[in-house]
């Protein structure tokens, strides 16, 4: 789809054109079950927590389980972003077979108030991991190399966040820094706006919005679409608004919020590893310039790193 028509036209619904991995279905669901009618959440929660039985049901035999409607199931499907209900049984036959081979993690329950701290350790331990593996597993690698390669060749880099987005926008513009590109982090949305009127073809803008619709961070995107420059969404919600002025659109995962875990715990984990991702690609790709600026700003900076003189303590 051209630019001109992703101004008029949403991202379809659907997802991406080539069907998530079995690995991807269970974090497909994660990500996406909040924003699903309730006949749907049923539907994707069913299939995620019995991949195995739910893949010998036929499209009739699953509505009649979750209490829906066979058009229900095959919307549900299609969100998930499979074509239909037979590639979504496809991928259940594979998740299943990983389950039976013990490489599928089983979901821990929510941390409770009164929980032991070892206990909320070992939860949280297991929900980051989860979140990371499930980010990894639905992380468009296309998408990612597009983004990567815009980046590298990008005059200069805004970046849009607000909250707990924006502590990861000024992680990814310290890290792009630190290799020798022009990038700013913007969490003031007037400042972020007015600064995107000045992008152009050869700039790159990145919103960071776990919703997809946060109005602060989706308007300086548009802006900068809007005026030749190459634009990134990083977001858990791909069928959001966020993405319709997005060229490249990398999506993230959560784990399940709760009271003592909110979304921007969560959120944070999977924006940061495709912050990463993004970081060590543009690396790779400008290594000849990028490695002896890291080595220029570590030396700048090691000498606040030695111990100062003084009395020396004794152990």
């Amino acid at each position: 789809m051209n630019r001109d028509a992703k101004e008029t036209f949403a991202r379809p619904v659907g997802g991406p054109e080539v069907p998530p991995a079995p690995a991807a279905l269970a974090a497909k669901v994660r990500t996406l079950a909040p924003s699903m009618t309730r006949s749907m959440q049923r539907v994707a929660e069913t299939v995620a927590g019995d991949p195995a039985g739910c893949a010998a049901l036929t499209v009739t035999g699953l509505a009649e389980r979750t209490g829906t409607s066979e058009a229900t199931v095959v919307r549900t499907a299609r969100l998930l972003g499979y074509p239909g209900y037979r590639d979504l049984r496809l991928a259940l036959a594979g998740l299943a077979a990983q389950q039976q081979s013990g490489r599928a993690p089983s979901v821990t329950a929510d941390i409770a108030v009164d929980d032991p701290i070892a206990d909320v350790v070992a939860k949280l331990a297991h929900d980051e991991q989860q979140t990371l593996a499930d980010t990894a597993a639905g992380l468009d690698t296309v998408q990612l190399g597009a983004a990567v390669a815009a980046l590298a060749a990008a005059r200069r880099i805004d970046v849009y966040g607000i909250g707990a987005s924006g502590l990861v926008a000024q992680d990814l513009v310290q890290k792009l820094l630190r290799i020798g590109l022009i990038a700013h982090a913007h969490s003031d949305p007037h400042l972020a706006v007015t600064n995107a009127v000045q992008l152009r073809a050869k700039d790159v803008a990145i919103a960071i919005t776990h919703s997809g619709s946060t109005g602060d961070v989706i308007e300086p995107l548009r802006v900068a679409f809007e005026h030749g420059a190459t634009t990134v969404a990083i977001t858990g919600r791909p069928d959001g608004h966020v993405s319709q002025y997005a060229d490249h659109v990398l999506t993230t995962s959560t784990a399940r919020e709760s009271e003592l875990r909110p979304a921007a715990m969560s959120s944070r984990t999977s924006q940061l590893l495709v912050v990463d991702c993004l970081f060590v690609g543009v690396a790779q790709r400008t290594y000849e310039t990028a490695a002896p600026a890291l080595a220029a700003s570590y030396e700048a900076l090691a000498h606040r790193h030695r111990p100062r003189g003084g009395t020396k303590r004794h152990t």
